[in-house]
């Protein structure tokens, strides 16, 4: 087979086949991936609803709990021939109240005793189909929604909640009561129920009922959903997902029992909303196979019989590079097909190694200059400590002994700050650091504080982490010390604490509770650069002690308003 084949052969292989390959595989594995996460998406959507569900309707729950065993509801089932006193209905009422109760009936045995506003006769009562089933649950709650009681197709739908009341001492059956709430309640739950676009969240009955839902256009139809017929599961999670038709329209159905067990949760999305994310990537599968075998065609008339005659030409020119020699190609005779690209190519392909070897020298002798330059810039900490000696002298000469310890305590903790290469130095040093910022911040604050520093001679030498003592110090002079009105103190001690060391910032400000605190260690980097450009504050002593020793290592803060802060870092002994 002649080269030309094979090549145009290879790219049929090699692309036109993939491309449809990776079109398909792509269109229905999105497909399947884009029903799975609408199918979570629901699930997690109907959980939430179903939890919102069940807190709206514990509400009604908690006042008739607590309305049932009342001396004024328990005396009027006792007697059934007693009249009800005004006062007593107002009593009744205030029990039974909740902006979503528009009403209720209160029944003995055998009749009606009671009602507020509207409530159906107790001969209607028995008649309801849910009338046994609230005699079953001894006591307990039930739910009726307005797709089952029949309200929705009056035009008023209401949600009933109906339960037998007993004898508070002797437990027996002595009543019931029908509570009337607006669908309001559910109204509140679903419209915050999250759907995509054309979706709806249905609640159904065991029966198939649909008890309500999201779009209000379907309440009281009877639906025939197969997991309705399924039996629970033990563990009660029946949640699951399936594509079926739902309105003459296939869907991806998302079921979840409800914590009702009479109840179940289900969105229905159309399949085609789902689809019509993946028509997109069929389209651009479709569009790429033709693309590819239009371009495979292409290919092979405009550069593949050119390439075949340039092959040897080519070799040639390789050879040369291989041996170093960028020499372009001679130019031929132009026959006007695929040699004069390749050839072309080739020269361009030789001139830009060129180039970028030119270039790479270049490059070099750039960093080398770039690294001189890195030399020179380390005379320029000695060039400041000249300088504030030289301030010093003329402070001296000029009997200004204030700004000479000024200058003294800046050259001190400038040494420490960038001149110290290592991150870890001796705890004395560290000390020292911070006695040098305070004599500073003194000329500052004049006489506004005073200040303590206390470390045994047992840890003067033990390593810790550089620059952790004067941020938090820093920290208590112009959050504590600067805000008071009269004399402030810091203290500082360091203390063995057998395998670790604790060092305690303390001071007598006005301290902070916790909401403070908070505001504090979230604003630090922001709002507090008033105090410190270039400050680290407390939330970065922490990290930088948490990352280089440990989560076990950090500090603690200690406040109460009106009763100062104490500050403690906690670093291990490290051996100097």
């Amino acid at each position: 087979m002649k080269l030309r084949r094979k090549i145009l052969l290879a790219i049929i292989l090699l692309v036109f086949i993939p491309v449809i390959l990776m079109g398909s595989i792509s269109y229905f594995s999105f497909s399947g991936a884009m029903e799975k996460k609408s199918s979570n998406f629901y699930w997690v959507s109907l959980l939430e609803t179903d939890r919102k569900l069940k807190y709206a309707l514990n509400e009604v729950t908690t006042i008739s709990n607590s309305a049932i065993t009342q001396p004024v509801i328990q005396k009027t089932l006792k007697q059934p021939n007693f009249v009800v006193t005004y006062d007593q209905r107002q009593d009744i009422n205030n029990l039974i109240n909740h902006p979503m109760i528009t009403s209720f009936g209160l029944y003995s045995k055998d009749k009606l005793l009671y009602q507020y506003n509207e409530a159906m006769s107790f001969d209607t009562l028995s008649k309801q189909n849910w009338y046994e089933a609230m005699k079953a649950a001894e006591g307990r709650p039930i739910w009726v929604g307005p797709g089952e009681n029949g309200s929705a197709s009056t035009g008023k739908p209401v949600l009933i909640q109906a339960r037998v009341i007993k004898d508070y001492y002797s437990l027996e059956d002595i009543g019931a009561v029908v509570i009337y709430v607006k669908p309001e309640l559910l109204d509140q739950v679903f419209w915050d129920a999250a759907t995509l676009k054309q979706g709806d969240i249905l609640l159904v009955n065991q029966q198939g009922n649909i008890v309500f839902d999201k779009s209000g256009e379907h309440i009281g139809e009877r639906t025939d959903f197969p997991f309705l017929k399924e039996s629970p599961k033990p563990d009660g999670n029946g949640k699951g997902y399936y594509v079926d038709k739902y309105a003459g329209e296939k869907s991806l159905i998302t079921y979840l029992p409800s914590h009702n067990k009479d109840w179940h949760l289900v969105a229905i999305t159309p399949s085609k909303l789902i689809a019509s994310e993946s028509i997109q990537i069929r389209n651009i599968a479709m569009v790429l196979v033709l693309v590819s075998l239009v371009s495979a065609f292409l290919f092979d008339r405009y550069f593949v019989r050119r390439l075949v005659r340039s092959i040897i030409s080519a070799v040639n020119g390789m050879k040369r590079v291989q041996q170093g020699i960028f020499v372009p190609i001679p130019p031929t005779l132009r026959a006007g097909d695929e040699t004069d690209l390749l050839i072309d190519g080739f020269n361009r392909m030789s001139t830009q190694i060129s180039e970028l070897i030119e270039q790479v020298q270049t490059e070099q002798a750039r960093k080398k200059e770039v690294e001189l330059q890195a030399l020179v810039a380390q005379i320029n900490p000695h060039f400041i400590y000249n300088s504030l000696e030289s301030i010093n002298s003329m402070a001296v000469l000029q009997g200004n002994k204030d700004i000479s310890k000024m200058v003294v305590s800046l050259g001190k903790l400038l040494r420490i700050s960038i001149s110290e290469s290592q991150q870890l130095i001796p705890l004395s040093m560290e000390m020292e650091h911070v006695r040098h910022y305070l004599d500073i911040q003194k000329f500052r604050f004049e006489d506004k504080f005073t200040y303590q520093i206390e470390i045994p001679e047992s840890l003067k030498y033990y390593k810790t982490q550089k620059l952790i003592v004067q941020p938090i110090v820093e920290n208590a002079l112009y959050h504590a010390i600067e805000p008071m009105e009269e004399r402030g103190f810091i203290s500082i001690t360091a203390r063995d604490g057998g395998r670790d060391i604790f060092i305690d910032v303390m001071d007598n400000g006005p301290g902070f509770d916790h909401v403070a605190l908070m505001t504090l260690w979230s604003k630090e980097r922001g709002s507090l650069k008033k105090y410190r450009e270039n400050g680290v504050g407390l939330k970065n002593v922490h990290e930088r002690l948490s990352i280089r020793f440990g989560g076990y290592y950090g500090i603690m803060i200690c406040s109460s308003p009106g009763f100062g802060s104490i500050i403690r870092i906690r670093i291990p002994k490290i051996d100097s």
